[in-house]
Formats: C-alpha cells, structure tokens, sequence
C-alpha cells in the first residue's frame, strides 16, 4: 500500500475513462450493424466477419499488441525517470511496426486467396491495408498509455466508430449501388452472392477510414505534446542512454511474447469460423448462404452484444499494465497484488450483473440492438448461452495484462494454448457428429474462455501467492446479481403483457435492474464507501447512495 486512496486507485479512474469510451465505441458499432445488415443482408455479414476474422489474426501478430507491448515498455523507463531512454523507446517502436505493417498488410492482400473462402476474399483485400494504418497508431496509443492518460485513446477509440459507422453503412449502399447498377435484389442466387460480397466490401473500408481518422487524431495530439516532451528530454540527467540497438532487442523481447499470447488467445474465433464453414459447407453440406448466415447471426449479433460488459476489463487490462510494471520494476510486490485485487474486484462487479442481466433479458436486449424477426430468436438463445463466457473472459482479459505485466510474458502463450486444443478437440466432434451446428461454436467459445480463465489464475497464484478475496468479489455480487436478474425478468414480461411493445418493456426493466443491484451491493456491503469514491464518477455515486440512506 502506498500514497493516499486517491492516488492509489488512480488506474481505476484511468480505466473508467477507457472503459466508457469502449463502451460507447462498441454500442457505436452495434447501432451501425443493424442498419449495414439490413445493406449488405445476414448473408454479406457472414462474409464480412468470414473476411475480418482473418485480418485479425494478421494484425494481432503484427501490430494489435502494440500498445500493450509498448505502454509496458515505456512505462518502466518512465518510472526511473529516463525520459531520454522512454522517447529512443518511441521512435524505435516506430520503426517495427512501419516495417512489419507494411509486410503483413502486402502479405494478407496477395495472400487472401489462400485463407478466405473466395467470395470473402475481396473483401479481405479491402481490409488489408487497415493493418499498416493500426500498427503507427497503435505506438502512440501506447506512448500516452505509459503515461497513465487514457483520454487520447479514448477520444480516438470513439472517432475511430463513428467515422467506421459512417462509411461502413455509406460505402456497403454505395457498392452494391456501383458495382450492380441497381440496388434492388436479383432473383439469381449468383446475383444476390454478388451483392453481398460488394455490400461486404463496402462495410470493410469502413474500418479502415476509422482507424485513419483515429490516427490522424492521434498523430495531431502527438504534435501538440511535442515541445514539452522535448523540454523533459533536454532536462534529463540519466547517465545511461540505451542505443537504438538494445532497445530494438528488448521491443523484440517484449513484443513477440505480447504478440504470440495476444495473437493465440484471439485464435479461437477464426479457428472456429474456419472448423464451422469448412466442415458445415464441405462436409454436412449446408448450404453456404445458410451457413454463413448463422455464422453471422453468432458472431455479428450475439458476440457483438456479450462483447458490451467486456469493455471495462478491456480498458482495466490497458491501464493496469503500466502501473504493475512499475511497481515490479520497483520491487514492490505486495502493492502489485493489492492493485491486482482491486482490479479484480471492479471488473467482477461490473462483468457479473451483466452476464445475469443479458440470460435474463437476452431476446429484449437483442430486439433493441438488432431487430430483425428473421434472426431474433437465433441471436437471443445464442446470447443467453454466452452470458457465462462474460465473466470468464472479462478475468482471462485482465489476467492475461496482469502476467504480462509482472513478466511472465510466455505464460498466457502456453495457457491460451492448451485451451485452444482443448476447445478444438471438442468442437470438431461436435461440428462432424451432431447436428448442434452453430450452437457447436458456442460452446466451443464457452470452454475456451473457462479454461483461460482457469489456467490464468493458476498462473497467477504461482507467480505471486495471488489469492483473490470470495466473498464480495464473487460471491456477494452473484447473489445480488440474482434478484436483480429475477425482478428485471418478472418486470420486463408484466410489462410485455400489458403493453405488447419489446422496447417499451425492455427500458424500465434494464433501467430498474441497475438500481436493485446498486442497492444491494451497497446494502450487503460488497463494496465500501472509499472503493466506490475510486470509481469513475465516484463522488456523484456516494452522494447519490448517502442520499438514498444506502451509505451512512
């Protein structure tokens, strides 16, 4: 323990402002998903995620664990004060990703045809080049998060969704519109697999122009900071100044890892994607459209919306890597664990009232993001299966920063690899052998995210003698999760029933399920009055339950 509440819970904050700009971001790019849906079809969406599935497996081992990579770097520089040493980290950094980006981008773009099912592959060409753009923006994400400033990325993560939403839902009419002549559908099957694969094309360069716009954000606020951070490399006295060399050796020691754990744990969805379409297509003989439209249901609509709680852990693993980096660095052990159990604690509170109110309310949820007649009963049972895998990827996530911070950078490789074998032995069975079909992925994804989750903090209790605390991490927050689950769920259909409207039932169900929670954590006293004060907004949530005499 160190310094005051305040400055010791400063991460959380940090991870707050990340986790409402991912939240914010992800609900972005749910809002656009129906309407390019209702563009490019259930059938052009399959195509599409066929296509991004595949790019991101490159931009994982190229760039995707740059920020990460870097922060962690840097940070540790940072922290002795060797500001000379953190900026020769920067430029060295940026000089990797210029040369692997512009590699893997040439490599996805002539090589698509060799990974993609071949109505996919024009659109894997079109996100290609999205993979050098992120890998630049991507290293000064990480500088400023080495800083402990999550608001650059956060302001760009946002504009990065809405220019992506923007021109994803303009380009994918524009296409069709183009390349067709008409944007009416054909009655050829040929014609309406054309269709969709423009409509597709359209979505992906959609991607591309957020992540450009994202940069050019980021490259602008880079340029504002520039003077002062050439004034503190003038004023640094550090003895010791690395040579481009040493720091490209330990970029490679750190990245690599950084980027074989990220790229393996992320492995599972186009594995699976690949295990589903080849065996469903080639072996079952489904048909493609038929397929790939359940594949886009599963992956479009459902993970889309599990994904939404994920974001603060997601934003918590970012923040805290610098911050356990530099406290090992230091050598202070018992204040790594303290910030490892806060972290914890926070995501469960957060991750576990979620993943009972999706189950709980999964086909209202689904109605409100995608309404679609055709998909909703297949996307919400879908949802209501992955609302456990909420939880067990929200604490795999952070464990996975947590044993890269403290340098168990291989840990997370050998434990996302085990899993992964684990889940495909499972699911290729299940594909072959039953009649399961997309269902077979979802609990693919399920055993996958649990036995990460498992193997993470078996990891970590080995590392550091981590034990988290149960009762108000786990235990306390299932319980009030419960009744907040049940009166939500008896709410929503008493109100279905007198008024026949999904929306008009699904908002004060939603709305009345966030207040019973709060109440009933406070009440059964999961969490105190000075961890409340270190959340986001926190002095407004204190007032709020003094004000309700839920606190004294």
């Amino acid at each position: 323990m160190s310094g005051n509440g305040k400055k010791r819970d400063s991460f959380i904050l940090q991870a707050g402002i990340l986790a409402a700009a991912g939240f914010i971001s992800r609900i972005i790019g749910l809002l656009y998903i129906s309407p390019v849906t209702r563009i490019i079809g259930p059938v052009g969406l399959g195509y599409y995620q066929t296509a991004y599935n595949y790019y991101a497996i490159v931009l994982m081992i190229s760039s995707y664990s740059i920020p990460s990579a870097i922060s962690k770097v840097i940070a540790q520089k940072l922290s002795l004060r060797e500001y000379r040493n953190a900026h020769r980290v920067f430029i060295c950094a940026m000089y990797y990703v210029l040369g692997v980006g512009l590699v893997a981008s040439l490599l996805l773009f002539f090589g698509a045809g060799y990974l993609a099912t071949e109505s996919a592959v024009p659109v894997l060409r079109v996100l290609a080049p999205t993979i050098f753009i992120y890998g630049i923006l991507g290293v000064l994400r990480g500088y400023f998060q080495a800083h402990k400033s999550m608001v650059q990325t956060s302001f760009s993560q946002i504009l990065e969704q809405i220019v992506n939403a923007a021109v994803s839902i303009g380009a994918a009419y524009g296409f069709i519109v183009w390349f067709t002549g008409s944007y009416e559908e054909s009655r050829t099957a040929a014609d309406q697999t054309g269709r969709a694969v423009y409509g597709a094309m359209g979505s992906a360069l959609g991607t591309g122009a957020g992540v450009l716009a994202a940069l050019l954000f980021m490259g602008g606020i880079y340029a504002l900071n520039r003077p002062m951070i050439q004034r503190r490399i003038q004023r640094d006295r550090t003895r010791q100044v690395d040579s481009y060399r040493e720091i490209s050796v330990m970029i490679l020691q750190v990245v690599l890892p950084f980027i074989m754990s990220t790229a393996i744990y992320n492995l599972s969805s186009s594995l699976n994607n690949k295990l589903y379409s080849d065996i469903m297509i080639k072996f079952r003989h489904v048909a493609e459209d038929l397929a790939m439209g359940d594949y886009g249901v599963f992956n479009g609509e459902a993970m889309k919306i599990s994904n939404i709680p994920i974001a603060f852990s997601s934003a918590m693993a970012a923040a805290i890597i610098p911050t356990v980096s530099q406290l090992v660095a230091r050598r202070q052990l018992a204040d790594a664990r303290d910030k490892m159990s806060q972290a914890v604690k926070t995501i469960m509170l957060i991750s576990i009232p979620s993943a009972v109110g999706l189950f709980a309310l999964a086909k209202p949820v689904t109605w409100l993001l995608f309404p679609d007649e055709n998909t909703i009963e297949l996307a919400s049972r879908i949802l209501m299966a992955l609302a456990v895998s909420v939880i067990f990827y929200a604490l795999s996530t952070l464990s996975n920063s947590i044993l890269q911070g403290i340098g168990r950078v291989n840990t997370p490789i050998v434990n996302a690899a085990i899993a992964l074998l684990i889940q495909t032995a499972v699911l290729v069975p299940l594909l072959l052998f039953t009649d399961l079909g997309i269902y077979a992925v979802v609990i693919a994804t399920i055993l996958y995210s649990g036995l990460m989750c498992v193997l993470n903090q078996m990891s970590l209790h080995k590392a550091l003698g981590y034990r988290q605390e149960a009762m108000n991490t786990f235990i306390v927050p299932f319980i009030a999760s419960g009744f907040m689950g049940a009166i939500a769920w008896v709410l929503y259909e008493t109100l279905l029933m007198l008024t026949g409207s999904i929306v008009i039932s699904a908002v004060p169900a939603i709305l009345a399920a966030v207040v019973v929670y709060f109440a009933l954590v406070i009440l059964f006293r999961a969490v105190t009055e000075e961890e409340l004060r270190a959340m986001p907004k926190g002095h407004l949530l204190v007032k709020v339950a003094k004000k309700c005499r839920l606190l004294r």
